[in-house]
């Protein structure tokens, strides 16, 4: 629904954050399709189907990680649009454009699947049946070869290290920078009400919620891939009674529900989208309504 409203083009927003907004709903859905769809439900409700078959697993494995890992950076990407746009005056014309945030959605989704291309590499049959590969267990020398030790210390600085420094970072300076503007403009208004400040203030608050939010969804999974390193604890593991196996798996709900949140953050927080969310439900009911009154005036022709 969110896709289809930003689509229309009726929110009011320019093109650069529609762009911005457009591409985090879509990482955002395509994390749930493969993630909670394709592999949670299907382990629940359908287990043993074709796509636990190994090679279709380790590839819904690659495209949840790229998915997440561009759902992520998206979202780095336009909080630095943002602080850009608040802060940075002089170059703010220059880069806060519809062609610019065209290349950097496309540069990070690129980015992401080309990132993640050894994760598929990185995964083994957990059990081979008639010569038939299930399943898929993370290869032990994952954790033994320098190679893959580094290019897992190196995933997990991509993901979510630094995107954590850098979410608090801009919107840290956006919020300082909102503050003292703030303050001189209170300083030249002597009395009444200010409409300025208060739309600052709103900013504020959805700064510090987006950083929240988002360090808070994230840092179990954070904890574990640090533990997974120092440890001898290993990914996807079906033992439930182990304390690793549970943190892993409450980090991957946490996680998911942060591909929840981020659009609507963003996007609710606008009047005029709550305003085209409200018309778009509305939508299907007066179609019903408008045939029902169709059919009851041919009923009383007849």
């Amino acid at each position: 629904m969110t896709i289809v409203i930003l689509c229309r083009g009726k929110c009011g927003l320019s093109k650069c954050i529609t762009v911005y907004l457009l591409a985090m709903a879509l990482a955002d859905l395509l994390v749930l399709i493969f993630n909670v769809v394709l592999y949670e439900m299907n382990e629940i409700y359908f287990p043993d189907s074709f796509l636990d078959y190994t090679p279709i697993c380790s590839l819904n494995l690659f495209l949840i990680f790229a998915c997440v890992e561009c759902s992520v950076w998206l979202t780095v990407a336009f909080t630095f649009d943002r602080f850009v746009a608040i802060c940075c005056q002089k170059i703010r014309t220059q880069y806060c454009t519809y062609k610019t945030a065209v290349v950097i959605v496309t540069t990070i989704s690129g980015l992401s699947i080309l990132e993640n291309i050894p994760i598929y590499f990185t995964l083994e049959p957990r059990i081979i049946i008639d010569n038939i590969p299930w399943f898929c267990d993370v290869k032990s020398s994952s954790y033994t070869i320098p190679m893959w030790v580094t290019y897992i210390w190196i995933d997990i600085a991509l993901m979510p290290f630094i995107p954590f420094i850098l979410i608090l970072m801009f919107n840290g300076l956006t919020v300082r920078y909102i503050l003292l503007s703030s303050k001189i403009r209170k300083g030249l208004r002597s009395s009444g009400s200010d409409p300025e400040i208060e739309n600052r203030r709103k900013s504020i608050i959805l700064l510090l919620v987006i950083s929240g939010s988002f360090i808070l969804l994230w840092m179990v999974t954070f904890i574990h891939y640090i533990c997974a390193q120092i440890t001898e604890v290993q990914y996807l593991h079906t033992d439930y009674n182990n304390p690793f196996t549970i943190m892993e798996q409450a980090g991957y709900m946490l996680q998911h529900l942060s591909s929840c949140t981020n659009t609507i953050i963003y996007a609710v927080s606008q009047t005029k989208f709550r305003e085209e969310f409200k018309t778009l439900l509305k939508y299907p009911l007066a179609i019903i309504l408008r045939l029902a009154n169709y059919l009851k005036r041919k009923y009383v022709q007849n």
